[in-house]
């Protein structure tokens, strides 16, 4: 399994799956520096690694910084406030999704074979979901609800980054991801490659090449995805959207009232709407009468036997 914590990087001379050679990566625990061996077996130190997301291009708002130690990943806001954490089983080809304040917590699994990778969720109602490697590595099919799911999605690799189609197999491109020139950048863009930048993810202390290879790339998607209730990236610097402790995000339902609301704090005025229920007269009467205006009106208690017998007024 490809872990990002894993640098020191020794090539192995064997085929692996989809006929490209596999890399053999070997742990160091260290803690904010790692080295990496170099060609003639020197050893290099390397910073940590951080990747910057930026709303837009690069030039845009800062939306949030994913940072990498020896134990996995973390999503930190733009205060650097924890959002996520992901952690690295290596011995099991696994990675988790921790709860921030309870680590012990496990919100949901990646578990990685030759195959792809299965996401499974502990959320009730929320359905796993399976990525699998087709047409040699050059393609992910995304299955909802597991292994015999409806393909919901495609990712396509070439030579420029990967492109994403919805709506299954003979859908519409619904974004890109560029591999930019430098190999500092990877630039997201709507539906296709010449569509408005979504967000560019600026490199620092690590190549954003290594994300080409699936099953990195599988795992860049897990960690910098913008889930429902977070916003699309072109809002994440709305003030709308930010509330509750700890710089998370407040889920709005979709079931919630929107129309205007009255709290008994407001002051009272004639300029409101008013709520008193309307008498409607009735319709051959006079809009200016009420009952108690007609003449000879009688309660029912003043009314005789006889009258109420044959229905005339004496």
């Amino acid at each position: 399994m490809f872990l990002l914590t894993e640098y020191c990087v020794v090539t192995s001379a064997v085929s692996g799956l989809f006929g490209i050679n596999v890399e053999k990566k070997v742990f160091l625990d260290s803690g904010k520096t790692v080295r990496k061996r170099g060609d003639f077996g020197g050893l290099v130190v390397m910073a940590d690694a951080v990747i910057t997301e930026h709303a837009g291009t690069r030039e845009g708002p800062i939306a949030r910084f994913y940072q990498y130690g020896r134990e996995g990943v973390r999503v930190l806001d733009t205060k650097k406030d924890l959002q996520r954490i992901y952690l690295f089983d290596p011995s099991l080809d696994m990675m988790t999704e921790r709860d921030p304040s309870h680590r012990e917590k496990i919100l949901r699994r990646f578990v990685f074979d030759k195959y792809g990778m299965l996401e499974e969720t502990f959320s009730f109602g929320q359905h796993p979901r399976t990525f699998r490697y087709e047409n040699g590595g050059e393609q992910i099919a995304v299955r909802e609800g597991g292994q015999y799911g409806a393909v919901g999605k495609i990712f396509t690799f070439d030579s420029t980054g990967v492109a994403e189609t919805a709506w299954g197999r003979h859908g519409e491109i619904e974004r890109v991801y560029i591999f930019e020139s430098g190999n500092d950048a990877i630039t997201e863009r709507k539906s296709g490659w010449f569509g408005t930048v979504d967000r560019t993810l600026v490199f620092e202390g690590l190549n954003a090449s290594v994300f080409r290879q699936p099953e990195a790339f599988l795992q860049f998607l897990v960690f910098t995805e913008w889930r429902e209730g977070e916003g699309d990236s072109t809002e994440k610097e709305s003030g709308d959207d930010i509330t509750q402790s700890g710089g998370s995000r407040a889920t709005k339902s979709r079931f919630a009232f929107t129309g205007k609301r009255h709290t008994s704090s407001e002051p009272h005025s004639d300029t409101k709407e008013d709520f008193r229920i309307d008498i409607i007269p009735e319709g051959d009467g006079s809009s200016e009468k009420t009952p108690e205006d007609e003449p000879g009106g009688k309660k029912s208690s003043e009314i005789n036997y006889a009258e109420r017998k044959t229905g005339r007024k004496s």
